[in-house]
């Protein structure tokens, strides 16, 4: 009779595991439901050489014009096209120090192409030190009937050779994640934004490497922005979606380990 107590209460316990692991939790862990179209695309770049770039931090809702106007009005200039031109000039830029709002960026690649957009904001008085991100139009009808950009924001720290290939380059801060911070609140301000919620990106990563060789760390998810249709009114207050609550426990346990690196 002992026995087939025991019996029982292991199936019990399985039983109970089989639902916890392979029900409830990734039910929870779970949170594409906003944009269902993006739980198996890779959420990292990768540079001309194929080399694992810049994650995928940030996403916008809206038609080109709508993010053209959205960066606009939020402070961000549009990146020039790389030329002999635009490479003289941001070397100048750089070297002595004047301001270059529209410094071309290098190129990385998603799903086998080329950014479609890029921005920047200066962070001082030349191109040496800025904030930028690159898009890529990823859904021309995503779940909101309207498409859906990804795109990938870092900051530029400094000048010198890359990590990895020894080529000049631009060094990346390792926070990530502020810039992230930084370009919604400056879309937000500029009363840009209708929506706001998290997609699943990289994922948690502590010691994360670029295509240059750079360090970062962010806590891996994407920040998802419904924008305001360049057609309308601005709104002063966007609605926040929140996460599921394992998620919400996640991030509040790496922004207080993100503290500690920042310290």
């Amino acid at each position: 009779m002992q026995g087939w107590r025991i019996a029982f209460v292991v199936a019990g316990l399985l039983a109970a595991y089989g639902v916890l692991a392979y029900g409830i939790l990734p039910a929870i862990w779970t949170h594409h439901e906003h944009q269902p179209g993006l739980a198996l695309r890779p959420m990292v770049t990768r540079t001309k050489q194929g080399i694992p770039g810049d994650p995928l931090n940030i996403g916008l809702v809206g038609t080109r014009n709508d993010v053209l106007q959205a960066m606009h009005a939020a402070g961000w200039f549009p990146a020039d096209p790389v030329t002999l031109r635009s490479s003289i000039a941001i070397i100048g830029s750089v070297l002595l120090d004047r301001p270059y709002k529209e410094a071309p960026v290098s190129d990385l690649y998603y799903d086998g192409r080329r950014e479609d957009l890029a921005f920047e904001k200066l962070a001082g008085t030349s191109a040496k030190a800025r904030n930028h991100v690159r898009f890529w139009l990823v859904e021309d009808t995503g779940a909101e009937g309207r498409p859906v950009w990804l795109g990938a924001a870092t900051f530029d720290r400094s000048v010198g050779l890359s990590h990895l290939t020894g080529q000049v380059t631009h060094h990346i801060a390792p926070d990530i994640d502020a810039v992230r911070s930084l370009l919604a609140a400056d879309l937000e301000k500029a009363g840009r934004v209708q929506a706001i919620y998290q997609v699943s990106g990289i994922g948690p990563t502590l010691h994360g490497r670029n295509g240059e060789g750079d360090a970062y760390y962010t806590d891996g998810e994407i920040w998802m922005l419904r924008l305001v249709p360049s057609t309308e009114k601005d709104v002063s207050t966007p609605m926040m979606l929140a996460p599921p609550l394992l998620v919400r426990l996640k991030d509040a346990v790496w922004h207080r380990l993100a503290a500690m690196f920042r310290g």
